[in-house]
């Protein structure tokens, strides 16, 4: 029994000085003199980093400077510039960005978007003066507003109106979309200004056969829809080489 005792104290003592490391009992020791030392009673030193940005020389400046330059291969007005910065100044005027990158098919596609949007909003620009006048002239003309609807003389559409009641909610729904007009055609005017950005880029853009883009009928998920779950679609697939 004391030899099992004896054996089991010395296994006891071998695996403690196994386990003890003289460089982990030395770190948890504090020394004031050294501020690395670890004091568990004290909190966390947070110190600010002393790291500085390196300010650009002359020498990156002129680096940075040659190569914007190498990149204003083009000029307007005299000004050297980058041919999408180009294409987007002359893209201005529309139409005249996708002519400068010479992608002459997107000019019935530039102008049809435009005259469309733009023709719908002067419509409704016309109709709301014509119903705002009919308005104003039957608060100020008492002879018009003596006459029985529809009043010819309110114009061609708000003439054929039967209450001055529907021709101030007239004013309201050609308002409405006349405002909505207004937003379509400043969504049309920029996107036709982007597109001719986009197109100048792509000038110098690599494209080569490693990169191709297949597409192929196939049929969709459609949870919730009516009917057969499936619909016909389109897949869209990248594959690279």
């Amino acid at each position: 029994m004391n030899k099992s005792l004896l054996r089991f104290a010395a296994l006891l003592l071998l695996a403690l000085g196994a386990a003890w490391d003289p460089r982990a009992a030395h770190a948890q020791v504090f020394d004031p003199t050294n501020p690395n030392a670890v004091n568990p009673a004290a909190p966390p030193v947070v110190r600010p980093d002393t790291a500085r940005i390196r300010k650009p020389t002359l020498a990156d400046k002129r680096k940075k400077n040659a190569e914007d330059s190498l990149r204003r291969t083009a000029t307007l007005f005299g000004y050297r510039m980058t041919p999408p910065a180009k294409a987007g100044y002359l893209a201005l005027v529309p139409g005249l960005g996708q002519i400068y990158n010479r992608k002459w098919w997107k000019l019935p596609l530039v102008y049809g978007a435009l005259g469309t949007v733009a023709g719908i909003l002067i419509f409704e620009q016309r109709a709301l003066t014509e119903y705002s006048k009919a308005s104003n002239l039957l608060q100020t003309d008492s002879a018009v507003r003596a006459q029985k609807f529809p009043i010819a003389v309110l114009g061609p559409r708000a003439g054929k109106e039967n209450s001055p009641e529907a021709i101030q909610n007239g004013i309201v729904f050609y308002r409405h979309y006349r405002d909505g007009f207004i937003f379509y055609t400043g969504i049309v005017y920029g996107l036709q200004v982007l597109d001719a950005i986009v197109d100048a880029h792509l000038k110098t853009f690599d494209v080569g056969d490693e990169l191709t883009l297949r597409w192929q009928p196939t049929l969709l998920w459609a949870p919730g829809g009516p009917g057969v779950p499936m619909v016909p679609g389109v897949a869209v697939a990248l594959h690279f080489k």
